[in-house]
């Protein structure tokens, strides 16, 4: 359950896209898996800018609260609205249907510092 077409972040944040336009970021299966079953999600407003590694917001779930981190610099551009009422969508969609934001990058080369698929596999195993 780790698309070798992402990039990905030690914090278990997905990445999809090559910078020449905005990208998207999701939590991935694994922690999604780890978090269980989530209720709630708070993102930040479009036009937020962020810097790599700041806090998104929160995702909370049955056992925890855990925050979301920017995998890159940039501005938030969009940002998920179905998953106010339906946060659910993360659990069984991480990947497509549950992806939170999207970046508009501040240096789309930014991207070449995130996991590839194999690298994150290797966090996932240890």
């Amino acid at each position: 359950m780790i698309p070798e077409d992402l990039r990905y972040t030690a914090e278990h944040e997905w990445v999809a896209g090559d910078g020449s336009g905005p990208v998207r970021v999701g939590i991935t299966h694994f922690a999604q898996d780890a978090l269980g079953d989530i209720v709630f999600v708070d993102l930040p407003e479009e036009g937020t800018v962020v810097q790599a590694g700041d806090s998104l917001g929160e995702i909370e779930s049955t056992k925890s609260v855990s925050e979301i981190y920017a995998p890159i610099a940039g501005t938030v551009v969009a940002r998920n609205a179905t998953l106010t009422d339906e946060p659910e969508i993360i659990n069984g969609e991480p990947y497509a249907a549950g992806w939170l934001v999207e970046i508009a990058p501040d240096d789309p080369a930014a991207l070449d510092s995130l996991l590839d698929a194999a690298a994150y596999r290797a966090i996932t195993e240890s």
